[in-house]
């Protein structure tokens, strides 16, 4: 089952906050413009979270949002 299925099946924000948790690391690049970069490094600081784990946050809570707006 993937995210998107999630979603048409009804699931609950906490199925969702659980399904995106799962599953093995991987690796991934991308291209930032330097300015964003760097704010949200700063950003990540004054959460006193890392870069990545930021980026995560961030990435969960707009994906558990869409299950919000239904």
């Amino acid at each position: 089952m993937g995210y998107s299925d999630l979603l048409r099946s009804g699931a609950t924000p906490t199925e969702v906050r659980a399904f995106l948790t799962e599953g093995d690391s991987t690796a991934i690049t991308i291209r930032l413009p330097k300015n964003l970069k760097e704010a949200t490094a700063e950003a990540a600081e004054l959460h006193g979270m890392s870069f990545s784990a930021y980026i995560r946050s961030c990435l969960m809570a707009e994906l558990s949002r869409a299950v919000d707006d239904q």
